[in-house]
């Protein structure tokens, strides 16, 4: 159901970046868009049928960036920008109201719409005023669909307001910039695409950087006016081959900053790129594991992936409300749910981890709401969930973590997930602890997993409670001292409650992986960081295997000669 982190990343054609707005142009848009928003609220409000309490606006402004190459050409070098306006009105009142979350799959609705990059009043305040009466029919429709259908629907456990209050805000940052030279980019990206040119098995790679400027305006009819900005620069190179048996192998490696001169120099991406290709090759001569259910270390970037998946999703408020999610944490606040050396942080405020810069950092989230660090377990032990502006028993309010992409309807969403031990251990102890364990249990192996590209998990009550996350680089630790031995064609399974309690010990340090998280609201960027750790059962599947044979035909000679 849920895209995450790098995986859904490789897939996004843009990022963003580019030069500045002035500030006095920048401003007139937030006074554009107050004005406009008052006159239509106030008219509403008096002539309405069913009277708005609440509308606010928010408008994206993206300026991008991008230079693509693969096997030493350039595929794309260009850049862009565009305005997005989000309309949200609330009828009704806070108790219940047009966004309460029904039974049954009644849809949603959402009001994206584009903007001049002008800050011209006469089209952008047409453009307002005509989004503003569309979500107002919209609104009335559905919450008029809403009270009917409640009279036939059994009582609702959660009997939380759908809406709560927040402190009115009004702080006008700096804009965010970025500037990228595309001529200075254009030969180093396709330099480093040629370095897979005539190596063995690989059918194909891209090297693209991408880089954005991102500054949101916001205004409510509470009298919220904010304007924010955020600036990333990424680098991903990356490879494909198939093996003999027609598994489709990738791996890539990304790196990230808040600005491009942050990114690594062309002697770090090169040393990046040849071990890249080395791994690969190695992949399509390793043996395909077989289902396996023992001991096993995560890398700190694979244990990042899992606990994003596995536990932040199922952190985030709206779930624990919607009576069709499986709320597997729901009752458990105050309760231990996971070992007690393992806190888990939600972060928006944090932009870096170790020198390392994190994706999910924030200002305001796109409620107007300003990010907070909020501790989700102590020691182990439940305190809060992830809280937009909609409530849920025993949490009256937002903690600044209700996020959406452009277009879509906000939704409480994860930021900067970090998992912090109180016990550590060092590298070289966990693995030790790893083989004992599989002395203990009379395994075979354990397995040590170094890279993953992302996962996804269920959470509905409907379906299985259940994730997959998908390794990418997967070793078999043996216990009588042979050598660590490379697999492939290995997914990790399992269920959430089973997996938290097998956690036996962190090591010391953490790791980062950034990337983009897909859910109900959109594609929005995330961080997670956590440490090595050590789990005394994992469980595994073979991964999905085309039908397809490699090419029939050799590869075209390259200027080298043959493949290396």
């Amino acid at each position: 159901m849920l895209r995450t982190v790098k995986r859904a990343s490789l897939g996004i054609a843009f990022l963003f970046a580019l030069l500045a707005v002035s500030p006095s142009g920048a401003q007139d848009l937030l006074e554009i868009m107050h004005s406009e928003l008052m006159r239509n609220y106030t008219t509403l409000r008096e002539k309405g049928e069913v009277k708005p309490y609440y509308l606010s606006y928010e408008v994206t402004d993206v300026r991008n960036f991008v230079v693509d190459a693969s096997l030493g050409a350039l595929r794309v070098s260009d850049s862009g920008r565009h305005r997005i306006l989000d309309t949200s009105i609330r009828v009704g009142d806070a108790q219940f109201d047009n966004y309460h979350r029904a039974r049954g799959g009644m849809p949603r609705f959402t009001s994206g719409s584009a903007l001049p990059q002008e800050d011209s009043a006469p089209p952008i305040t047409r453009i307002l005023w005509r989004d503003t009466d569309r979500a107002y029919r919209a609104a009335v429709e559905r919450l008029t669909l809403l009270k009917s259908t409640k009279e036939v629907k059994v009582e609702e456990k959660d009997r939380s307001p759908d809406f709560s209050s927040a402190p009115v805000v009004q702080d006008v940052q700096p804009l965010a910039t970025q500037a990228l030279d595309r001529s200075a980019w254009e030969p180093r990206v396709r330099k480093w695409s040629a370095l897979f040119v005539g190596k063995r098995g690989i059918l194909t790679s891209q090297v693209r950087i991408t880089a954005s400027a991102d500054n949101r305006y916001f205004t409510d009819s509470d009298g919220t006016r904010v304007r924010h900005g955020r600036s990333f620069a990424r680098l991903v190179v990356g490879a494909q081959a198939k093996a003999a048996n027609g598994m489709n192998l990738a791996l890539d490696r990304s790196f990230e900053a808040e600005n491009a001169n942050g990114l690594p120099s062309d002697a770090v991406v090169e040393k990046e790129i040849v071990s890249l290709i080395s791994e690969l090759q190695a992949l399509l001569v390793a043996p395909e594991t077989e289902p396996f259910v023992g001991p096993a270390i995560l890398s700190g970037s694979a244990a990042a992936v899992f606990f994003h998946e596995i536990f932040g999703h199922r952190m985030e408020g709206h779930r624990q409300k919607d009576e069709a999610e499986g709320q597997t944490f729901t009752n458990q606040v105050g309760q231990a749910v996971l070992p007690a050396f393992l806190s888990v942080i939600a972060d928006p405020t944090r932009k870096k981890f170790q020198n390392q810069d994190l994706m999910g950092w924030y200002a305001y989230d796109d409620e107007g709401v300003k990010a907070q660090r909020v501790t989700l377990v102590e020691n182990g032990i439940l305190r809060n969930f992830l809280m937009s502006r909609s409530p849920i028993e025993g949490f009256p309010s937002s903690n600044g973590h209700g996020r959406r992409a452009p277009g879509a309807e906000v939704v409480s969403r994860q930021s900067n997930l970090i998992v912090a031990a109180a016990q550590t251990v060092p590298e070289k102890r966990l693995r030790e602890l790893l083989i004992e364990e599989v002395k203990r249990q009379v395994k075979p192996y354990g397995l040590y997993f170094d890279k993953v590209t992302g996962g996804y998990t269920t959470t509905g009550r409907t379906g299985l409670q259940a994730f997959k996350v998908i390794p990418l680089v997967v070793y078999r630790v043996y216990a009588d001292g042979r050598p660590d031995e490379l697999v492939r064609g290995v997914d990790i399974v399992g269920t959430p409650l089973a997996s938290f309690g097998k956690i036996a010990a962190a090591a010391e340090g953490g790791e980062v992986f950034n990337g983009y998280c897909g859910a109900e609201s959109g594609s929005i960027p995330v961080a997670a960081v956590s440490p090595a750790l050590l789990i005394t059962e994992i469980e595994t599947q073979r991964s999905a295997k085309a039908e397809d044979r490699p090419p029939l035909l050799s590869e075209p000679p390259t200027a080298g000669g043959a493949s290396e």
